[in-house]
């Protein structure tokens, strides 16, 4: 017998759980791309993205997933031969250095492992080693998707500037943006890359390369720049349909106007950001019971340092996590995260990885929807965890609403 009937729901970290209302804002006819409503549209969406990635600086509008991204931010700042600093702690920031070496770049990486956020003494001491700062920038990830870590960029930057180093600093917060507290002007940030299909609660396919005066001015050095990656005409078109090099995506811009209004406009940004936190202490307090009992093991064994948006796991038996995902989609309907660069592909260990997204349009019942359905899942598969797990998150959800 099957529990799946019923809507489904996906519990994986992105694309994450879009809202009926953003749905609903695409299904209408194509508009004019090139005068009209869209344009007045699109001039109201830049100010609410500045205001969620808390910066005065500029946006570039892509078409784009997140890896797109990492050329887009790349092609403007990069050129054969310059040498980056990698702060990896996971899959996604190396994934961005992969692609500054297709580019040509020099690339070296400084490894944090995949349990852990990144030490900001060692990052200060390989810039200052770099005493000719031949170091054009310093590329990290807020949260790594794959491993559930989330770095301390104010950290970062404080590292840099005791090192006194003029690297830029290029952020990745595409499982971030609208889950943690990210300040890009605050936190000297210089350049950050961010993606519709998370936090953002929007279909993916739009990608976004935020930018400040300091990124510009080396983007006005470099002698070419792809004609479609180049931010210079998506923030200074003459014409409207310059902005996006071609065709605008007409209704990704309609979904992003109304995920955009329930998030800074109705929810508001500080409230967005509590509900993720109190949510994600939902999940870890379930976790860590199960863990308790030989369940499944958090693989951020520091509260600080995990992200509000994702949570990967891996269980003691190294088929359980496999079982335990396609018992949830086929009995319960609910679909768990992959594990995700944690071991080398074909690697049996990657049966023990699973991933809970608890980012954008989610709530207590949502999130303790899923828990309930992965003890129960627990329960089916005979996979040992400790008990007490809902109650747990039950007592979290409780003490935010008193």
């Amino acid at each position: 017998m099957t529990l799946s009937q019923g809507r489904p729901y996906l519990a994986i970290p992105g694309p994450s759980v879009m809202p009926d209302r953003v749905l609903q804002a695409m299904q209408r006819p194509a508009p004019n791309i090139y005068a009209g409503e869209l344009v007045g549209l699109v001039d109201s969406l830049l100010p609410d993205l500045k205001a969620v990635a808390r910066t005065d600086g500029k946006v570039a509008i892509y078409i784009s997933n997140g890896h797109g991204l990492w050329d887009a931010s790349l092609a403007n700042l990069v050129t054969p031969g310059d040498r980056l600093l990698v702060v990896s702690t996971g899959r996604f920031a190396a994934g961005w250095g992969d692609a500054a070496r297709a580019m040509g770049a020099e690339v070296e990486v400084m490894d944090f492992g995949l349990r852990g956020a990144m030490d900001p003494d060692r990052v200060e001491a390989a810039l200052r080693a770099d005493t000719g700062h031949k170091i054009k920038a310093v590329l990290v990830a807020h949260v790594d998707t794959a491993t559930s870590v989330r770095n301390d960029i104010a950290a970062l930057r404080r590292a840099k500037d005791a090192a006194g180093h003029p690297a830029l600093l290029m952020v990745d917060c595409i499982a971030s943006l609208g889950c943690d507290p990210f300040e890009m002007d605050a936190w000297g940030v210089d350049v950050m890359i961010a993606a519709s299909q998370k936090g953002l609660m929007t279909p993916p396919g739009l990608g976004f390369v935020f930018f400040n005066d300091r990124a510009d001015t080396v983007r006005k050095g470099l002698d070419r720049v792809p004609l479609y990656w180049d931010w210079t005409p998506r923030t200074e078109a003459e014409l409207f349909y310059q902005l996006f090099c071609g065709t605008a995506p007409t209704h990704h811009l309609f979904a992003l106007r109304e995920a955009l209004t329930m998030l800074v406009h109705e929810e508001g940004l500080p409230h967005a950001l509590a509900r993720h936190a109190t949510l994600a202490r939902c999940v870890w307090a379930a976790a860590e019971a199960w863990q308790a009992g030989g369940g499944p093991l958090l693989n951020i064994a520091d509260r600080g340092a995990r992200s509000h948006a994702v949570t990967a796991l891996n269980t003691v038996s190294a088929e359980d996590g496999t079982r335990l995902r396609d018992w949830m989609e086929q009995q319960a309907g609910v679909t768990l995260g992959i594990g995700l660069g944690m071991v080398a592909p074909g690697n049996p260990e990657w049966h023990r990885y699973f991933r809970i997204g608890h980012m954008g349009h989610v709530n207590a019942h949502m999130v303790l929807g899923v828990l309930a359905s992965i003890q129960a899942g627990l329960v089916a598969l005979d996979i040992p965890h400790g008990a007490g797990a809902l109650d747990a998150a039950a007592r979290v959800c409780a003490g935010a609403s008193g």
